[in-house]
């Protein structure tokens, strides 16, 4: 045991001794006779001063909260007016010889000054409860309770000294009556504590030296005057060394977890208040009697409002109950993030519905969301999956059930027969039409629609829908496809097609081809466009428009674009310096959203440049409009290259909807016309709203890039007469087949030479 625990313990053992020989005084005095009745007086004034210097002593030397140091300097101060008073009886006893002297009116004072304080103490106490219901059931259980004891004790203790034939003094029955409601009291108090700072074995003890006064009443009420002798000498010392207890426990206190309060308190006050109903009831009843029958009539009624405050809990507890198995049921069957339904519940609502007749199901999967997760971050992509949720749950409305299925791939099980999927795809794909989320991102989407009769195996369904779904990707962003039979194979063959890229990259069948951009009046070759192509061991030249949407899908179109970049660039530092620095003015090598979003693509840029010695100023990365609106990351990484020196196209300009607004925001250099407003330019149709809205549209773009000072480029030129309107519209440059297909890099050094030669010439 530590210093600091037996400084407590010899308090405990001095209020002991002083107990132990007060009780042998008093055997000795009981045969003898020998010596003053009022020695009897002296042990507990002398004991209480003890206890009240113990709880000093651990108020200056223990660590204490405020909570408890409240307490304790509280019950300091209570065994400090009752160890006065009781002095001021024991020196009242020494002068007056009758062995119950009468108690001084300043010793009532003193000691009962002593008992409030301490009851006040007690009721201090936290009880660790946080919600006012709670605070007010338990005050009824403690009311319940203390009512029930108090008039036991009150019965037996008090009861007989009020109405026997001895007169008791008004100061002696108030102490004992408040040493009865410190018991009453304290126990209660403390079968309601759940944890606290104030030691719950310290607090019993406290509580038990109020019930002290009952044995010293029993006695009393039992030995008459000479019962005050053993009351005084022998039951009221054991007071003084329960409060020192009670203090040497609060030492060793290091705090306790905390605990569930009593609930069988009041019932058991209830059976103790039927103990003195039963004593009255055969004899004549005394206003005292009285009393009791009425507190215990006022028990059972407070028990019966405990009982419906009970009654009225437990509703209250089975509706929290019933809401807590209705949100774990939600749960079961509700996307966390996005608050859809989840696999689960798509799957049975999709069994019943095949099991009653057909079902149709749409298959909805976000384009490129693993690239803006990977590169954003997750925070910004389960932002985007929210967003999606909402457009799905406001196109889809009424007519069916959207799902989240996990990642970024998503359902809609429609509900409405009446609804056809194509018509449901087309509103989710309208509503996608613009950026979302608080980041506004531009995200397209890919759907599958398959629909089943009654019978089909709900895999089979999901199955279906899958290849319709892949089928759209294979198509190209923001497409539906309604699944058919035939339709798995293809889809099969796009797969492979995956696995074939990867081996090609690593086999080194790609090679870049570059397509001339002509100035239109001198038809002077000015800069290329690099375009990536596939030499296939077996199939010979396999297609952009086959493999780019394989390599988009797969990610493969990150490490592709990176061959060429580098490939392209190093051509471009070749030629400059077989031809000289007016060669060439633009290397363009397409760059698609998924390089974007690559964290490095910036770094890699920069490191192929120095690879090279090409000019940061004479490559040009052609962009598509929705490759650009994708995001902060996006932009960051077009602004870094922007420093650079790097230049951009916006290609296929036109075909979006917001190509305006965004040359406002995007650092473009070049702005490409749309083949599509190329095509049938030069026909002159007066009238012919086709012809005047291409037109129209070229003047537009033309006169807008005069405006922001950029170059325009003419793309998918077929003929002489589209080159002669364009000139008329104030274009200066173009690409297209009319004026050079594609070719090797063999084929265009040649150009290249003719060209340097017939300048010469």
């Amino acid at each position: 045991m530590t210093a600091d625990h037996r400084a407590p313990l010899r308090y405990v053992v001095a209020t002991g001794v002083v107990a132990l020989v007060s009780s042998l005084w008093f055997a000795g005095w009981a045969i003898t006779g020998i010596g003053p009745a009022a020695v009897s007086f002296l042990a507990l004034p002398l004991g209480a001063a003890i206890t009240a210097f113990a709880a000093f002593d651990l108020l200056r030397r223990a660590p204490l909260s405020v909570p408890a140091r409240r307490f304790w300097r509280s019950l300091t101060a209570a065994f400090a007016g009752i160890g006065v008073g009781y002095s001021i009886l024991a020196v009242a006893g020494f002068r007056d010889t009758s062995i119950l002297p009468v108690m001084p009116t300043a010793a009532a004072v003193f000691a009962g000054i002593g008992f409030l304080i301490a009851m006040w103490a007690m009721g201090r106490v936290p009880l660790g409860i946080g919600s006012a219901g709670e605070r007010w059931r338990q005050l009824l259980d403690r009311a319940i309770a203390f009512l029930g004891g108090s008039t036991v004790l009150f019965h037996f203790g008090l009861a007989p000294m009020i109405g026997g034939e001895r007169i008791w003094s008004i100061q002696a029955l108030v102490l004992l009556g408040l040493s009865f409601t410190l018991a009453v009291g304290g126990i209660t108090k403390v079968s309601y504590i759940r944890g606290g700072p104030i030691d719950r074995t310290a607090l019993r003890l406290i509580g038990l030296t109020g019930s002290v006064g009952a044995a010293v009443a029993l006695l009393m009420v039992l030995g008459g005057d000479p019962g005050t002798i053993p009351a005084q000498a022998v039951a009221m010392p054991i007071a003084p060394v329960l409060g020192t207890l009670a203090v040497y426990r609060q030492w060793r206190f290091t705090g306790a977890a905390p605990r569930r309060a009593n609930t069988w308190l009041p019932y058991l006050a209830v059976a103790a208040v039927d103990v003195p109903l039963i004593a009255v009831i055969p004899g004549a009843l005394t206003w005292t009697d009285k009393l009791v029958i009425v507190a215990s009539v006022l028990v059972t009624g407070l028990v019966t409002v405990r009982q419906f405050v009970v009654f009225r809990e437990n509703a209250r507890l089975l509706r929290e109950k019933r809401a807590s198995e209705e949100r774990l049921q939600h749960e079961a069957t509700h996307d966390g993030l996005t608050g859809l339904a989840n696999r689960a519940l798509f799957r049975r609502r999709l069994g019943e519905q095949l099991e009653r007749g057909g079902a149709t199901v749409l298959l909805v999967d976000l384009d490129d969301f693993k690239t803006i997760n990977d590169s954003l971050g997750h925070d910004v992509g389960d932002d985007l999956l929210m967003a999606v949720a909402a457009v799905l749950r406001d196109a889809t409305g009424a007519d069916g059930l959207p799902v989240r299925l996990g990642g970024d791939e998503f359902a809609v099980l429609i509900s409405e027969p009446t609804i056809l999927g194509e018509t449901l795809a087309q509103r989710i794909l309208d509503a996608f039409a613009g950026p979302l989320s608080t980041h506004r991102l531009l995200v397209h989407a890919s759907i599958g629609i398959a629909t089943a009769p009654a019978g089909t195996t709900l895999d089979r369904l999901l199955r279906d829908a899958d290849v319709a779904m892949y089928a759209a990707k294979q198509r190209g962003k923001a497409n539906w496809v309604r699944y058919h039979d035939g339709m798995a194979q293809p889809v099969a063959d796009h797969a492979q097609l995956g696995g074939e890229l990867l081996r090609a990259l690593d086999a080194g069948e790609f090679t870049v081809h570059y397509q001339p951009i002509v100035a239109l009046h001198t038809g002077r070759i000015v800069g290329v466009e690099a375009l990536a192509r596939w030499m296939h061991p077996t199939r010979g030249m396999v297609s952009p428009a086959e493999f780019i949407p394989a390599a988009e899908s797969t990610g493969l179109i990150v490490p592709l674009g990176r061959f060429v970049l580098r490939e392209a660039c190093r051509q471009a530092a070749a030629w400059l310096a077989e031809f000289g620095p007016d060669a060439l003015q633009k290397f363009g090598p397409n760059v698609s959203a998924r390089q974007l979003h690559d964290p490095d693509f910036v770094a890699d840029v920069q490191a192929v440049l120095a690879e090279s010695g090409l000019p940061a100023d004479r490559l040009v990365l052609e962009l598509t409009e929705s490759a650009v609106l994708r995001g902060q990351q996006v932009s960051r990484a077009l602004y870094q290259l922007h420093e650079l020196g790097v230049r951009m196209a916006l290609d296929d300009f036109g075909t979006g909807e917001s190509s305006l607004s965004l040359l406002r925001s995007f650092p473009a250099a070049i702005i490409k016309l749309d083949k599509s407003f190329v095509d049938g330019i030069e026909l002159d149709e007066p009238g012919s709203p086709e012809a005047d809205a291409r037109q129209a549209v070229a003047r537009a773009v033309m006169q807008l890039a005069l405006a922001l000072g950029l170059d325009t480029v003419a793309e998918g030129i077929e003929n002489r007469a589209q080159v002669d309107r364009l000139l008329d519209l104030g274009y200066s440059l173009g690409q297209g087949y009319h004026l050079a297909r594609p070719m090797p890099a063999e084929a265009m050094t040649r150009l290249l030479a003719d060209q340097r030669d017939f300048a010469s010439a």
